[in-house]
């Protein structure tokens, strides 16, 4: 198919490889190097604390405005010249969408990696060239005699914008960047259902044991045990192979979210969505666990 093909390009180029080798420690190590500030505005950006990404509800501010900025172009080239002040006044309104959109996507794309970094790379860069050829038009547009080319250059930029949302779409649908990867076909167990022996739980242990189809990590800290879903919300990494905290927390060791292991919500992102949590009861030496219904 013409899709794959297009994506299969675009991974394939090594440059964009070795650019975000280099970016992405650079713009996670900027956060780092700010403390608990630093993790603070990190956490904000991915949408942490809306318990959704952030990043897809400000696009919706550029693309939205550069569409109303296109028709409204359209008009004008039309011969409805009233419809100038506001195609101007909706690419201004995309144009600070834009910056947000910036920097959020750059947050999100740091906790990516592969091809998930190549593609959101180029999904970027392509957003990149549309902004600046917005910025262009702009600017050009207060000058009558430019104003033609002002116009042209934003439709050439609302072009790129729609591939680089197509790169955004495929991002999300394709490679499942921003999905809650938790949600899953299998049911999670309502009822308690026996899963590991008590007695090889030792205490600051992670173990992982199936509840039917569902991976859930199981740890033993402070005397309790706590029970929460394995697999990690953000891009499915397996939480048992991650760092266990003193304050009962745990690191996914792919992209370092953490999650406390007391209810499974996120502590750190770049996960936004917290984590099925299970209750936990001893029966007959067993661990066995449930759903813990929602408050």
């Amino acid at each position: 198919m013409a899709e794959n093909k297009f994506i299969n390009a675009i991974t394939a180029q090594e440059w964009l490889g070795e650019i975000g080798g280099k970016l992405r420690p650079a713009v996670i190590g900027a956060f780092k190097s700010g403390g608990k500030a630093g993790t603070e505005i990190k956490n904000f950006l991915h949408g942490t604390w809306l318990g959704h990404p952030l990043h897809p509800l400000i696009t919706d501010v550029p693309i939205g405005s550069w569409t109303a900025s296109a028709v409204l172009d359209v008009l004008e080239l039309s011969g409805q010249k009233k419809y100038k002040s506001g195609a101007d006044a909706a690419i201004a309104i995309g144009l600070l969408g834009a910056a947000g959109s910036a920097i959020t996507g750059l947050t999100d794309w740091s906790g990516t990696t592969k091809n998930k970094q190549k593609i959101g790379l180029m999904h970027g860069m392509l957003n990149l060239g549309a902004t600046a050829l917005y910025t262009t038009s702009y600017f050009l547009r207060k000058k009558k005699k430019d104003r033609a080319t002002a116009i042209a250059l934003a439709m050439l930029g609302y072009g790129i914008t729609g591939l680089a949302a197509y790169l955004g779409g495929h991002l999300v649908y394709g490679e499942q960047v921003g999905v809650d990867h938790t949600q899953v076909s299998a049911e999670y167990p309502e009822d308690f259902v026996a899963v590991f022996p008590e007695k090889n739980l030792k205490e600051n242990q992670m173990a992982v044991a199936k509840a039917g189809k569902i991976a859930v990590l199981i740890v033993k800290q402070k005397g309790e045990i706590f029970a929460i879903a394995n697999t990690c919300s953000h891009l499915g990494g397996p939480l048992c192979d991650g760092e266990l905290k003193e304050d009962c927390s745990v690191v996914c060791p792919w992209h370092h979210s953490q999650f406390s292991l007391k209810d499974g919500s996120v502590v750190s992102g770049p996960a936004t969505e917290p984590q099925p949590k299970f209750d936990v009861r001893l029966m007959n030496g067993q661990i066995e666990v449930k759903l813990a219904k929602q408050a």
